[in-house]
């Protein structure tokens, strides 16, 4: 199992770090996790420039990256595989979305912009393109994000539409893999001032809950607990306020309808969770299978 971490030298560049030990950690045998991180240079390598000032400026950008992601690598524990990478792309983007198929990744790890408020997400450009297009799960750490040692439980956040089944196996999994506790939201944004209809989409929405609650214990073949909890509010934010969180978990979801088969794109709710939880993401493309085609993410 491999992870590609976007590495950049700020605070954003160590709490893409802190989340995926976190995530490697956590798991019953973190040696299976190899991580891979990855610092892009924007342009062509110093071999490959047109002119000497060019291949001059390239290569001290070069030096001055090594440098700085020896460091990083000194934050890995010993006990963990883990290797840095320096490539060069026309776009930061681009470039760790080649080191993404490159490495065989099975997650994708990135920070918040270093502009977002303390413990809240700002997806700078990197990031969105990311959660636009990559072929793999996206975890993405809140700004602030001072990790645990372990995770303590898994949140899943599932929607009625079609697709859902992948994150939901994917959370499943997660959650497994590290013997934590699995929770399963489902999230109603309520207009309050119109009652008619409320309490009829509130028992469409229990009883929706309940069924995919049925589906998860079904399949965890009773390697962990799982829980399921409807969420209500006069918003998606106001509906994630009302939760219980704890800062030692994360949260899976899943992508838009409008996704790519075996991609992610950024749907409507999930930009307006990004606004309000206090806790790590991670993103599932839709209908993913991981690498190794196995029908769920490894994460």
């Amino acid at each position: 199992m491999k992870y590609v971490i976007g590495c950049t030298a700020d605070e954003r560049g160590r709490e893409a770090i802190s989340l995926a030990l976190t995530l490697a950690r956590s798991l019953a045998d973190p040696s299976t996790v190899s991580l891979e991180l990855v610092h892009i240079i924007r342009g062509e390598a110093p071999e490959n420039t047109a002119t000497q000032s060019e291949k001059t400026f390239q290569q001290f950008q070069y030096d001055t990256a090594m440098g700085w992601m020896q460091r990083c690598l000194d934050l890995v524990p010993s006990a963990l595989d883990a290797q840095i990478h320096i490539r060069f792309a026309d776009s930061m983007a681009g470039g760790m979305l080649e080191a993404v198929a490159a490495f065989n990744a099975d997650l994708v790890v990135i920070g918040a912009a270093s502009h977002g408020p303390l413990r809240r997400f700002t997806v700078g450009s990197v990031a969105n393109a990311l959660l636009h297009s990559s072929p793999v799960p996206v975890a993405l750490a809140p700004s602030g994000y001072r990790p645990p040692r372990l995770l303590t439980r898994i949140t899943c956040a599932l929607g009625t539409r079609s697709g859902s089944e992948a994150v939901l196996q994917s959370a499943v999994e997660a959650a497994a893999a590290r013997h934590v506790p699995l929770r399963l939201v489902s999230l109603v944004a309520l207009d309050l001032s119109q009652a008619q209809g409320i309490s009829n989409l509130g028992q469409r929405t229990q009883a929706h809950s309940s069924r995919v609650l049925d589906e998860a214990v079904s399949a965890v073949a009773h390697r962990t607990v799982v829980t399921a909890e409807v969420a209500q509010g006069r918003s998606i934010e106001a509906a994630i306020n009302t939760l219980d969180w704890d800062e030692e978990e994360l949260v899976l979801i899943g992508s838009s309808r409008l996704a790519e088969r075996s991609k992610i794109f950024m749907g409507a709710t999930a930009n307006k969770m990004l606004r309000a939880l206090p806790v790590p993401m991670v993103v599932v493309p839709r209908y993913h299978i991981a690498a190794g085609s196995e029908p769920a993410a490894r994460l």
